[in-house]
């Protein structure tokens, strides 16, 4: 069981975003996964982590719910 955690920035009004990803990973894999949580944060950040490694980073990668599922995916 793999644990995802998808922090987002909060004055950024990034909860909408940080919910549809948690929305798609709970409906493709929760029977694969233990938790999803979402963390508050600021400074910009949308990262989606699985088992602490980070899978997709806002300031890397285009923001992409099907590309974030697809990533998440390859790790468990």
């Amino acid at each position: 069981m793999a644990t995802v955690e998808i922090e987002y920035c909060v004055p950024c009004g990034f909860l909408e975003r940080a919910e549809d990803v948690q929305h798609a990973l709970l409906t493709n894999f929760g029977a694969e996964l233990d938790r999803v949580a979402l963390v508050t944060g600021d400074h910009g950040v949308l990262e989606v982590r699985v088992d602490g490694e980070t899978v997709f980073e806002k300031g890397e990668d285009e923001y992409d719910v099907d590309g974030i599922t697809r990533e998440v995916r390859g790790r468990l």
